[in-house]
């Protein structure tokens, strides 16, 4: 009997050997998508007044689980029986990730002193509205991210058992959430510490002049994160175009690989604006 479940152990010690080969593994094959996704989420998860930081961050993270719950199940049944349907789902999400990109690239640019008018989004009558808007945007987008995340895992562990499979995908869509989450709420209240640090320092040494740092250099860091966040979204839907479709392995052979994928990320953006707003105006012509 003790011998038996001396081997159940030895059996489940090897398996999580196994796992986090393979999750380090997969980490590291993921790590360039995990940055973009800490530039979005991070620019996304900013803005709010002070009091409001934690609770929509945690929203935004508990939207992130739940979007990982989906996905990770979702992914597993269709690699073993529908495979060519990931790659179908991967285009559509890219499609949507350069819509945004591009969109707000036109709004920078050409609509700054404008309301944006984001069709993901809906009427903002207040404060209570923008939040709201501003958390069911940060989730979408986390769940595009996340179905890459999850792919670009398990294809890593595809001669791998189900078993691996599973965990191995489960480990990294964990590790994925908490890093880029905890990254993200450490980014959000640089201000506060700065804040605390420059009351307990009163007014002078090394601790106000760290304060006073972190507390300047925070509006810096989130212009910094929005304008990183929109040139993500538009490297990763370019990256997911150029992966997915064959075509463009050929097309423009002398260029490198992230200029490629930056142009393949605006151009999918604007076919998507254009569809979105021929899809708007049928709308309105029914109506």
């Amino acid at each position: 009997m003790a011998s038996g479940i001396f081997a159940i152990l030895d059996d489940i010690a090897t398996l999580m050997d196994d796992v986090a080969l393979t999750a380090k593994v997969a980490t590291k094959k993921t790590a360039g998508i995990l940055g973009d996704d800490l530039a979005v989420n991070a620019e996304k998860s900013t803005g709010f007044v002070s009091s409001r930081e934690i609770p929509v961050l945690w929203a935004i993270t508990r939207g992130s689980f739940i979007n990982k719950l989906i996905i990770v199940p979702i992914a597993l049944v269709l690699n073993l029986f529908l495979p060519e349907a990931i790659k179908v789902i991967l285009l559509l999400g890219g499609f949507y990730l350069a819509f945004e990109g591009v969109e707000k690239m036109i709004e920078y640019f050409f609509h700054k002193n404008q309301v944006s008018e984001n069709t993901a989004t809906e009427p903002v009558n207040d404060e209570l509205d923008l939040e709201k808007v501003k958390i069911k945007s940060a989730i979408t987008t986390d769940f595009i991210l996340s179905v890459e995340i999850v792919i670009i895992a398990l294809s890593t562990v595809l001669d791998q058992n189900i078993t691996i499979q599973i965990l191995t995908v489960s480990v990294v869509s964990i590790i994925a959430t908490i890093g880029v989450y905890g990254l993200v709420g450490l980014i959000v209240r640089m201000d506060d510490v700065g804040y605390s640090l420059i009351k307990k320092s009163n007014q002078k040494g090394i601790l106000n002049s760290v304060g006073t740092i972190l507390v300047k250099t925070l509006p810096l860091v989130i212009k910094f994160f929005a304008v990183v966040g929109t040139i993500a979204l538009i490297l990763v839907s370019g990256g997911i175009f150029a992966h997915n479709i064959d075509y463009l392995h050929h097309v423009l052979p002398q260029w490198s690989g992230l200029l490629k994928e930056l142009c393949y990320g605006i151009v999918g953006g604007f076919i998507a604006l254009l569809l979105v707003h021929i899809a708007k105006l049928v709308i309105r012509l029914i109506k």
